[in-house]
């Protein structure tokens, strides 16, 4: 009986209890911190909201610490604040100070639970690992010495940045088999096309280079070219075109992104110039989205140096978010003067001169809020 109980055959199923791991980092970069300085305990100043991991989160900085405390030695206090998510969410977290010159960890260390409730009851935590709820924060009381963070920010033009990097584990029960899909690797085919000449039918003469390409790529991925290629001013273009008013390591920059949609990293010179220059060949040739990735890196690049520069190419190709981005930068405290010893500012001022009424009354509206 034993017997023909263990050799029977029992019907199985298989279900999968898979946990994912997302990790994304945010960069709190903190200008001018001499004026921070001094604000008094308790007061913070705070990140824009930011999501990692389908999580929502922002971050804290204490300039003069988070609350009261018996230590001699004061200390600049360091939290993030768990806003929106699903309850009992499991985190590993960090933060770490950088200085803007050499981009150096100083001070990295396991954080502490910041209570919800009264008093400043701060409460150690075991483990990298933590459960956290919707409205807790987390955090770094004895984050950085005061000291010492006038220190950094002084040899560092009186800035430097805040890194979080938080990983969020999601669990979840698969019930069935999957089959992966590899990521699409067309990008990857166009380019090799491009790199290979094969099959140009069309030659882009820019300066003293010349570009083989593809009549219908060019046509698929731009109003102007299509109309050059294949509308009424087809015959007058024949199999090349010459483009004048564009250098050609911009126009190669154009050609590489119109066949992989995508922007190339490298970059030889001035990073920022590259961009501004590259921003006004997308919209000449009507490429919107390699327009707005131009505006999203020169809005993240933006400082002293470029921001004249920067607005002057916003107002000139109708850029509203980056213009708006530049004006509030200029109408940070002290940043204007600066801005207007560079000779960028004096050809702001010369191609755009009815756009400093729009700079003062930024700086007018920022003095009143």
């Amino acid at each position: 009986m034993a017997a023909s109980v263990n050799n029977h055959v029992l019907p199985e199923t298989t279900s999968t209890c898979l946990t994912q791991k997302i990790t994304g980092a945010h960069n709190f970069v903190i200008t001018n911190f001499s004026q921070l300085d001094g604000m008094g305990r308790g007061k913070y100043v705070s990140s824009g909201n930011f999501t990692i991991g389908g999580c929502s989160w922002k971050l804290k900085l204490y300039p003069d610490g988070e609350g009261e405390t018996n230590d001699k030695v004061a200390y600049t206090s360091g939290f993030y604040r768990f806003l929106e998510g699903p309850a009992g969410t499991r985190i590993k977290a960090s933060l770490s100070f950088f200085t803007k010159d050499d981009h150096q960890a100083v001070s990295k260390q396991k954080g502490q639970k910041k209570r919800n409730g009264r008093g400043n009851n701060v409460l150690g935590f075991e483990g990298g690992m933590r459960t956290v709820e919707p409205g807790e924060e987390w955090g770094w009381p004895k984050f950085i010495r005061k000291s010492r963070l006038r220190e950094l920010a002084a040899a560092s033009n009186d800035c430097f940045t805040i890194r979080f990097v938080v990983t969020v584990f999601k669990v979840r029960t698969d019930d069935a088999a999957t089959i992966e899909v590899p990521p699409s690797s067309l990008y990857l085919d166009f380019a090799r096309m491009l790199e290979d000449e094969e099959g140009t039918d069309v030659t882009i003469n820019v300066g003293e280079r010349f570009f083989l390409a593809h009549k219908y790529v060019l046509a698929a991925r731009s109003k102007v070219f299509r109309a050059q290629l294949f509308g009424v001013m087809k015959e007058s273009f024949a199999e090349c075109i010459q483009i004048d008013g564009m250098e050609p390591s911009v126009f190669e920059r154009l050609l590489y992104f119109i066949y992989t949609d995508s922007l190339s990293e490298k970059y030889e010179g001035n990073k920022i110039v590259a961009i501004q220059h590259l921003l006004v060949a997308a919209d000449r040739y009507g490429l919107n989205r390699l327009r707005l990735i131009c505006e999203e890196k020169l809005c993240s690049w933006i400082d002293v140096h470029s921001v004249a520069t920067t607005l002057v190419l916003a107002e000139q190709h109708q850029c509203v978010q980056l213009k708006d981005a530049c004006l509030d930068f200029m109408a940070w405290r002290d940043v204007l003067g600066p801005v207007m010893k560079t000779e960028g500012f004096k050809h702001l001022t010369v191609s755009c001169p009815m756009i400093m009424a729009e700079i003062l009354d930024k700086i007018a509206s920022a003095k009143i809020e």
